[in-house]
């Protein structure tokens, strides 16, 4: 146990001797969580200015339909002319333009909604919403036509009954979480593609000492290739868990970010991972014949597999194929699980990702136990 106490004081004290590496293991993944939060804190729910040209003069039902529109959150209603629209439109001052042509009120009468356009240049994703809350308003008001079957004075009666309203209805603006969720989601993509890099960077120190010779100088010591690496593994947990716990306490006690998610939950979650990451290191270290190789393994494995995994991106943006193509990378399940998580769902309930998670570390554990086993030629790092 003394020796593995050695071991392992001696790589931290080597591994952080310089500030450079301080920066690379601890503040990279808070870096992270800072372009997250520049990236998302400029989302927010901006005003749609709608630009409206009254064509069927002073009819009720045309003005009541014109003041429903300035009483929507979020809508900003100005009236105004068809030529003034158009140019305002084009010139980007108005994101949509709403025209009242003649006979609009006398369709609403018939219960069969006409004679209203509606333009824009920016598409759907701007009047979906105005779109949608004033086909809900003039469909109950069409239905009142509908029922009244041509009979202006039952019309009017009816109209004038609904339009009191006597009932009185409260709303109450819920904080909206989702805009948290993504950066958090987007926070945690960046430190798992950081653990990643870190875990290799740490299995690395294998190579690195068996190109200087120090790996034989030590295995002829009493201490073991076994413990040895044992020790290394417990170092880039160690490594890891404090990523975890500081890019956490970062994340929520100075950017002000609360990913919905336990610490008791979280770092559970992200250790498991970590465990499948520290396996996957000890599997590039196997194969590759320098720190050079090691390094274009990393390269090559961890930031494709990043990418298809959303880490950096929504996988919401991403094809059907690459979707399925990341049901085999571990990255996949543990976004997954943090996902579900931040949807409610508790811990114990995610033995699936927590099974798939921990299958990850075995397999590669396992085989590079096998490889280290078969590579016992030092005369490549002469």
């Amino acid at each position: 146990m003394s020796e593995m106490m050695w071991l392992i004081r001696k790589t931290l004290k080597d591994t952080f001797r310089s500030k450079r590496s301080w920066f690379v293991y601890i503040g990279l993944p808070i870096v992270g969580v800072l372009i997250s939060m520049l990236i998302y804190s400029s989302v927010s729910t901006s005003t749609i200015r709608v630009g409206v040209i009254n064509q069927d003069g002073s009819q009720p039902i045309t003005l009541d339909t014109i003041r429903f529109l300035e009483g929507l959150s979020h809508v900003k209603v100005t009236v105004t002319d068809e030529q003034t629209l158009q140019s305002d439109i084009v010139k980007g001052n108005l994101d949509t333009g709403i025209i009242f042509e003649e006979g609009f009120a006398d369709s609403i009468r018939r219960g069969q909604p006409d004679h209203l356009n509606m333009v824009s240049v920016k598409g759907i994703q701007v009047t979906a919403y105005v779109k949608t809350m004033l086909q809900s308003y003039l469909g109950n008001i069409a239905a009142i036509g509908k029922e009244a079957k041509g009979d202006e004075a039952a019309f009017s009666s009816i109209y004038a009954a609904y339009s009191q309203r006597n009932f009185t209805l409260e709303a109450q603006a819920m904080p909206n979480t989702s805009i948290t969720k993504e950066m958090t989601y987007r926070s945690l993509g960046f430190l798992i593609s950081f653990m990643m890099f870190s875990a290799v960077n740490m299995s690395e120190i294998i190579l690195k000492e068996k190109e200087n010779r120090t790996f034989l100088r030590l295995l002829s010591s009493p201490m073991s290739a076994r413990m040895y690496v044992i020790s290394n593994v417990v170092v880039n947990m160690l490594l890891m868990l404090v990523q975890i716990v500081v890019t956490l306490f970062v994340m929520k006690n100075v950017f002000h970010i609360d990913s919905g998610i336990t610490y008791g939950q979280m770092i559970p979650a992200l250790l498991l991972f970590a465990l499948a990451a520290v396996a996957l290191s000890l599997l590039i270290v196997a194969f590759a014949k320098s720190t050079s190789g090691a390094g274009a393994l990393q390269n090559l494995i961890i930031t494709p597999s990043c990418l298809l995994a959303g880490c950096y991106f929504p996988m919401e943006i991403m094809p059907d194929t690459v979707r399925k193509i990341s049901n085999f990378l571990p990255q996949h399940w543990l976004l997954d699980m943090i996902n579900k998580l931040q949807q409610g769902q508790a811990l114990s309930s995610l033995t699936m990702n927590m099974a798939i998670l921990l299958g990850f570390a075995v397999v590669f554990a396992l085989i590079a136990i096998y490889r280290f086993g078969r590579n016992n030629d030092s005369r490549q790092f002469v």
